[in-house]
């Protein structure tokens, strides 16, 4: 039902990436649940990096688009109408974007690695996958998660993010890494990196952040780094480093964090590097034996972020923007700022 009349919507506002620079809000058919599905209706959607690619150039890496896209996997909702009635309308929930694809037994307990999943806000598809900045959205109904007591949907739409660095502590984790008071560096203070921070920091590690710009350290020091460091005028202590969490994708921030990490340490790659080959200095992985690992979306850690957001609600300040999406370019100009901007969301009045 429509929450100001009481109405059926047969008719909802989305905003559609047409090409590169070619983005404009426009008024489509509302979506109708099917079997298994619940209809939500979208409060807060945050930019994500591959969100800017689309936009800037018509393209996230290898996936172009070819189709009208609607952006979007990171959100908070209420939800719409459930055919099924196990959902009361007007919940509060946050959605685990990600359709797993076929399982492979080789890695069964990495569902997020499956072929032929799917990913709210992508072009990796055919159709695309459309994402969340609408009025309205359908997804599976096994895809939500309430929100607790206390919780704000606009503090919840950084769960998928955060979900994304609970997964690099996940693999850490997973090459024997122990947090507990462990050193740890996030390289690329970023809307990822500053969440890393935080969660790093819920962890139990000592916590220091490097970048080239200064605004996205003033945000790492918030989220409680001990030290922050301008990796474009200092280097990382070499070797002082059990853990760091690779989160720019740039070949010198990577070339930087294999010297940073201590002998037999932990460098996880967070950061989405471009598809063509970079130029990375690899002599400290084999001469200290590092431990190299990929860190990629999540599986269900997003269940832990819920839960950390509502413990640590002041993680909220990562949020640095709120926009309405009626003005693409000026919502895709503010989050490709990095300089001014931590994470820049979009909210439909």
């Amino acid at each position: 039902m429509d929450a100001d009349t009481g109405s059926t919507p047969t008719t909802m506002r989305a905003l559609f990436i047409d090409a590169a620079e070619t983005a404009a809000i426009r008024e489509v058919p509302a979506p109708e649940p099917g079997p298994g599905q619940v209809r939500l209706r979208i409060r807060h959607v945050g930019i994500c990096g591959s969100d800017l690619h689309y936009y800037a150039d018509g393209a996230n890496g290898a996936f172009a688009v070819r189709e009208p896209l609607v952006p979007g996997h990171e959100l908070s909702a209420t939800v719409d109408q459930d055919p099924a009635g196990r959902w009361e309308p007007g919940t509060p929930v946050t959605v685990h974007p990600a359709r797993f694809g076929d399982r492979d037994a080789r890695f069964a307990e990495a569902p997020n690695l499956f072929a032929g999943g799917s990913y709210l806000g992508s072009a990796s598809t055919w159709p695309h996958t459309q994402g969340a900045l609408s009025e309205l959205l359908v997804v599976e109904a096994d895809m939500l998660r309430a929100l607790p007591a206390g919780l704000s949907p606009r503090t919840a739409v950084l769960a998928e993010p955060l979900g994304v660095a609970l997964h690099a502590l996940t693999q850490a984790r997973s090459v024997g890494a122990a947090l507990d008071g462990a050193r740890v560096l996030v390289a690329g203070a970023g809307p990822i990196g500053l969440l890393a921070v935080a969660a790093a920091r819920d962890a139990g590690a000592v916590v220091d952040a490097c970048d080239v710009r200064d605004g996205p350290l003033e945000r790492a020091r918030a989220q409680g780094a001990e030290r922050v460091l301008r990796a474009d005028r200092e280097t990382p202590e070499a070797g002082a480093y059990d853990v760091v969490l690779e989160c720019s994708a740039a070949p010198s921030s990577i070339s930087a964090a294999l010297q940073a990490v201590r002998p037999a340490g932990v460098v996880v790659q967070v950061g989405m590097v471009p598809p063509e080959r970079q130029a990375i200095a690899l002599a400290p992985l084999i001469a200290r034996e590092v431990r190299l690992v990929g860190a990629f979306r999540f599986v269900d850690e997003i269940d832990d972020a819920v839960e950390l957001l509502a413990r640590r609600p002041e993680i909220e300040a990562v949020i640095t923007h709120e926009l309405g999406p009626e003005r693409p370019e000026e919502l895709f100009a503010a989050a490709g700022d990095s300089e001014a901007s931590g994470k820049v969301i979009a909210s439909w009045l």
